[in-house]
């Protein structure tokens, strides 16, 4: 018998993973029987197996290294475990006196930064004395003055802690904290964090209830708000790109980073138009997503727009500092997908959610309280959702490795298909004029619009399963159901009194004189109206004042119903 030779032994080798998974495919085949088709929540087709043939994993192909570009495996060489994220808890409740006793006892138990939601009123553009009072505080602080927000903020050092602000154009909340800095001697170069709900369109297409100016106004207000941290607020992030607002509407996974990065594109377009260097505002750029229960998409998710990002600063927007290439994130964990229904079970949605915001490389992670499909969360749940994200890190010990689901045939392909799927949605906004012009259109509404439509249907007919819905479902005790408290009447009255107090002890002669700079900013392409703001919130000038006077002379935030 003749000895193979080194060629056809070296081909028998070459050959053999071809027929191992042919021979796969045959006894798949013959054991599935009826195979189901199975898709993510993208409309993506998943595939039961994934080999080398499905993915490219070679550093020159596009999976790259930490920290190096296209940032598929993360934008820091050290990642998670040189640092970890930074961990912020939602918190909002009451009176800012209230806010303070929950803030510092959230940090002391583990977070790393401030995170604060104010009251519904804030957010429609209203003063504690212009509401109904029997709803204020119910979902967040309820915060008017640079007073409040000195209190709220009671004992944190603003120099050294991280702050983000749920705060829509015009920004009153992070005007109040400059104030609440300037009585404090804190150097406004030395004050960190984000100005959390900066993104109009979002707020336009998702989150009707915080559009508080008309669409034109806002877009003005917003480049005013980034040219004027860039300046005077270095450490600032003045652009967070939403794209959990869409999710949460019904967005696929695939369709939020479209429109978020088309969104940020847009906002990137109205800067360099203004005149600024791309390489000064990209760096202070971030995009906050939402985080869904499909574990291995939302890895994939990530993966993908910190890659696309990278492509379109430097190819589209011309950046030439690597700083700007970097996709910063923030993500929460999706509230959309708690249920009512044995709420306790949200524990582990949330756990699995988190572990995919990890595994995905985000750089902050807020964790919902389990209790949140019912009410504001109630302490008790916000100290579960803390120790979540401390367990992940320290027990688990999630951060040992940097990007350890990278080389996984599966997640190195998935990348690859959301990443086609994530730049074919973005041709579609491009070719509609870019995202101002899509929304304005309705355009990116009704995709929205037919994405949850198509996840209800879902629903409805099976073929996604929630636990305890529509599936696995118990008779409950309803009355065991956690009930958060709501704000003490009493310490709310007292609250909507010293606002009353508050503004008939001013100064009418220097809110006037602040209100009508604020004005004629408005009309005046070439002052800051964020600075104006700003110089209103020191004047003692309100949040409800301030917006009042902006819708006046921008126009109020009407949404228009789409046929």
């Amino acid at each position: 018998m003749n000895k193979p030779t080194d060629a056809s032994l070296l081909a028998a080798i070459a050959d053999a993973p071809e027929r191992a998974l042919a021979q796969w495919q045959k006894e798949y085949g013959q054991q599935i029987g009826t195979d189901r088709a199975v898709f993510n929540r993208s409309g993506l087709p998943i595939k039961p197996l994934y080999t080398a043939r499905d993915s490219s994993q070679d550093p020159t192909d596009g999976t790259g290294l930490p920290g190096q570009a296209p940032y598929t495996r993360g934008i820091y060489a050290t990642m998670h475990r040189g640092r970890t994220w930074t961990q912020r808890q939602l918190t909002g409740l009451g009176t800012p006196a209230e806010y303070n006793e929950r803030l510092l006892g959230v940090l002391a138990q583990g977070a790393t930064a401030v995170s604060l939601i104010p009251c519904n009123s804030v957010f429609r553009g209203f003063d504690a004395d212009e509401s109904h009072i029997e709803l204020l505080g119910t979902c967040g602080t309820v915060v008017n003055t640079a007073d409040h927000m000195d209190r709220a903020l009671k004992g944190v050092d603003l120099a050294a802690t991280s702050c983000a602000l749920n705060d829509p154009s015009p920004f009153t909340l992070l005007a109040f904290m400059l104030a609440a800095a300037k009585r404090r001697g804190t150097d406004w170069r030395q004050v960190s964090g984000t100005s959390n709900q900066s993104d109009y369109i979002s707020h336009y297409v998702a989150n009707h209830m915080f559009f508080r100016i008309a669409l034109p106004g806002a877009r003005r207000i917003l480049g005013d708000h980034i040219a004027f941290c860039n300046e005077f607020v270095p450490k600032w992030n003045p652009m967070s790109v939403v794209g959990q607002h869409m999710q949460q509407a019904g967005a696929n996974p695939a369709e939020a980073v479209a429109f978020t990065l088309s969104t940020a594109i847009q906002n990137a377009q109205d800067c360099i138009a203004r005149g600024m260097d791309p390489d000064q505002f990209l760096p202070r750029f971030t995009f906050f997503f939402d985080i869904s229960v499909s574990f291995f998409e939302e890895v994939a998710k990530f993966r993908a727009a910190r890659r696309i990002w990278a492509r379109v600063t430097k190819e589209v927007l011309g950046a030439k500092d690597p700083r700007s290439w970097r996709f910063k994130f923030h993500a929460q964990t999706s509230g959309v997908d708690l249920t009512r229904q044995q709420p306790l079970n949200n524990i582990a949605r949330v756990t699995v959610q988190a572990m995919a915001g990890i595994f995905g490389g985000l750089q902050s992670l807020h964790t919902d309280a389990y209790d949140e499909a019912l009410s504001c969360p109630s302490e008790f749940g916000a100290r579960i959702a803390v120790a979540t994200q401390n367990i992940l890190r320290e027990e688990a010990h999630l951060t040992d490795v940097i990007d350890p689901l990278g080389g996984s045939h599966y997640v190195e392909a998935l990348t690859d298909q959301m990443q086609a799927e994530i730049e074919r949605l973005m041709a579609i906004i491009e070719k509609a004029g870019g995202m101002y012009q899509a929304v304005e259109s309705g355009l990116v509404q009704r995709m929205i619009g037919e994405s949850a439509h198509k996840f209800q249907a879902q629903l409805d007919a099976g073929e996604q399963t929630v636990v305890g819905v529509n599936a696995y479902q118990l008779d409950e005790d309803r009355s065991a159901r956690p009930v958060n408290a709501r704000p003490d009447r009493a310490a709310m009255q007292a609250h909507v009194d010293s606002v009353r107090a508050f503004k008939a002890g001013r100064s009418a002669v220097d809110v006037q004189r602040a209100l009508d700079q604020l004005a004629r900013a408005c009309g005046d392409a070439c002052d800051n109206i964020f600075g104006r703001v700003v110089e209103a919130a020191e004047a003692g000038v309100t949040h409800g004042e301030i917006c009042a006077t902006l819708r006046r002379e921008l126009g109020f935030g009407h949404v228009q119903a789409l046929v």
